[in-house]
């Protein structure tokens, strides 16, 4: 590359290439994404667009030098605390790049665009994070990026370079802070799980409840059928034995009744599925001495009624 007084005969000859751009002492050649900066006798002249382009070295013109166009990305971390007193390092993602128009400024007034950039993100991080709190800080983190790429357009504006987008990547707080926090939400967790678990625990016993009151009643419903069935059933065939049978009584139907159930009734325990020995008193005599002993039973409780009346 030509510069003031240095060049020589065999200068005119010397080429280079530089970030995709070929170019030596007489012409150079610049890529679409990029542009040139042209200086005559070491002072600014021009910015060349993209494409092929011809110097006079004679009249101290050159290519001072090449800024790209493109969209770069810069990674910045940041360690700060909030307003709780909770240290975190935030991941911020910014985008930038050169404005075609400006591009001398960004040529000419920054060296080092990439720590600028980062001296500011830094600046107004640790300005804003320190009055939020953690949970604050998860929920703005939106504003906060917002915050930076205010402060980055105004200020790096004026030296020539675009914010176009800043991401805020990650949240990092202290590992001991990030196992409180999980631990504060898994007993917050086991503590709502446990509500739920009592109601419905008192919503089945309520229910069980009354669902068994609600089989009680269906029960004593159907034991008062039953008896009333059998009650009707005895009744019924006590009158028909005695309009069929002449001469017989009441009392003698009734025992033949009892006889047979009580036959009924040794046949069922003999069919019963369960091992269970039952020892009871055998023979017609007994069946009488059974029968006897109701027709006292009710004999005495109707003589008390009538004393009482």
């Amino acid at each position: 590359i030509y510069k003031p007084g240095t060049w020589s005969s065999s200068s005119f000859f010397e080429c280079r290439v530089e970030m995709g751009n070929a170019y030596c002492i007489l012409g150079g050649c610049i890529d679409q994404a990029s542009v040139g900066v042209v200086e005559r006798w070491g002072r600014f002249e021009h910015i060349a667009e993209p494409g092929c382009h011809f110097f006079n070295p004679l009249a101290g013109q050159w290519l001072a030098g090449v800024l790209s166009t493109r969209i770069n990305s810069l990674d910045v971390k940041i360690e700060t605390k909030t307003k709780d007193n909770v240290f975190v390092q935030l991941v911020c993602s910014i985008q930038y790049r050169v404005v075609k128009a400006s591009a001398d400024d960004a040529f000419y007034e920054l060296q080092n665009p990439r720590e600028q950039i980062q001296a500011y993100v830094f600046d107004v991080v640790r300005a804003l994070v320190p009055m939020m709190t953690l949970d604050a800080l998860f929920e703005q983190k939106g504003e906060v990026a917002k915050s930076v790429l205010e402060e980055l357009e105004k200020v790096m504006g004026a030296y020539g370079y675009s914010i176009e987008h800043i991401l805020m990547v990650d949240i990092l707080p202290d590992p001991s802070v990030r196992k409180a926090m999980n631990e504060i939400n898994a007993a917050q967790r086991l503590q709502l799980a446990s509500v739920y678990k009592g109601e419905a625990e008192k919503i089945l016993q309520v229910k069980r409840a009354e669902a068994e009151a609600e089989a009680k009643y269906l029960g004593g419903v159907g034991v008062a059928r039953q008896r009333q069935a059998i009650t009707d059933g005895l009744r019924e065939n006590i009158l028909n034995f005695s309009d069929k049978v002449t001469g017989t009584s009441a009392k003698e139907v009734m025992d033949l009744i009892m006889i047979t159930q009580y036959f009924d009734t040794i046949r069922d325990l003999g069919n019963s599925s369960k091992n269970t020995t039952v020892f009871l008193p055998h023979g017609p005599g007994h069946v009488r001495d059974i029968s006897d002993q109701i027709r006292n039973g009710l004999m005495e409780a109707a003589s008390a009624q009538v004393n009482d009346d």
